[in-house]
């Protein structure tokens, strides 16, 4: 790969980053369409060029492997420096395990900076994590991360500490990749783990090919999600704690049932409208301070780092913030 950024005495090249979303054109955004229609030449892995294959019709189309990432990103740069609009394809989000990371890499490589002759725009699109959520109910309403299980690129002792942190941390947890031909055992390890900090029953739901023409939906358990349908096209959801399962649709409360009567909207007894629960950071402290507790006895019941609890113990409680918070937690 040549370093300069382009040629002389060409015109200014682009790469547009285009999230496709799910591959649906109904979900399809209209920048994603306007891109695809401007470009030159679109590059992409050949059935995520096949979502928008109606799209490209008489323009250069340059098809990849799954593992030629890295390939993708070097040829859009060639054809950028060429002068040529270019869109390099993403299903979901280009910058969501997709295409931005590997392109800003090469071009940073190559000497790119904003200012160069080669202009880059990301164009977003609905992640799995939208997409998926949206066919199963409100899964993601509370607190919520993402983790690969694919290990062609990341260690897999890595991966196993983010899986075992957010396991114990109860967030809702979106598994991409979770299984292919070769990478069978990842999601057993990743059941494994999770079994350590959730009940067997947790909600899980299994979305494929979400919002294409072989989509399926299934709904399980924790303790026997290894043994569902589960492939590259699939996205796996698991619930935390509070997570239900009701009418076909999966569900994690927000919380609001902490603070109101969800059928008056009357606030509990000891909560305010607009002001942090009772058991938020100021509530809290206050009752680490008159519990009488030691900093151990207080992180064993909270499951925090007692070095943290010992800290918040020797500090003295701040006066009361009256404040109203500018959006309902």
């Amino acid at each position: 790969m040549n370093d300069t950024v382009s040629a002389p005495n060409t015109p200014r090249g682009k790469i547009m980053l285009v999230g496709l979303g799910p591959g649906s054109n109904a979900h399809l955004t209209a920048r994603a369409r306007a891109a695809i229609a401007e470009a030159d030449t679109i590059i992409g892995y050949v059935t995520y060029i096949r979502l928008v294959a109606d799209l490209v019709v008489g323009k250069e189309v340059i098809k990849k492997s799954m593992t030629e990432e890295l390939d993708r990103a070097i040829e859009a740069f060639e054809r950028a420096r060429q002068g040529k609009k270019v869109a390099l394809v993403s299903s979901g989000d280009a910058g969501v395990y997709g295409m931005a990371g590997p392109t800003f890499e090469v071009l940073f490589q190559a000497g790119w900076t904003p200012d160069s002759d080669i202009e880059v725009e990301i164009i977003p699109g609905a992640s799995a994590l939208n997409t998926c959520a949206a066919l199963v109910g409100a899964p993601l309403t509370h607190d919520f991360c993402a983790i690969s299980l694919s290990d062609l690129l990341t260690p897999w002792p890595t991966i196993a500490r983010r899986l075992d942190a957010v396991a114990y941390s109860d967030f809702v947890v979106a598994l991409y990749n979770p299984k292919s031909g070769r990478r069978t055992r990842q999601i057993v390890e990743a059941q494994r783990l999770f079994l350590r900090h959730r009940r067997p029953d947790t909600p899980v739901a299994i979305v494929k090919s979400a919002y294409r023409p072989k989509q399926r939906i299934e709904f399980t358990t924790l303790d026997k999600m290894a043994e569902s349908d589960i492939g590259m096209l699939s996205t796996v959801l698991i619930g935390n704690s509070n997570t239900f399962i009701r009418h076909g649709l999966m569900v994690t409360p927000r919380g609001y049932r902490n603070k109101y009567d969800v059928e008056s909207g009357a606030t509990h007894d000891g909560e305010k409208a607009g002001r942090s629960l009772s058991t938020g950071l100021d509530g809290w402290l206050a009752g680490l301070h008159a519990s009488g507790h030691s900093a151990a006895e207080l992180a064993r019941e909270h499951r925090l780092p007692e070095d943290y609890i010992a800290a918040l113990l020797a500090e003295p409680l701040a006066a009361d913030d009256t404040q109203t918070d500018e959006m309902e937690a």
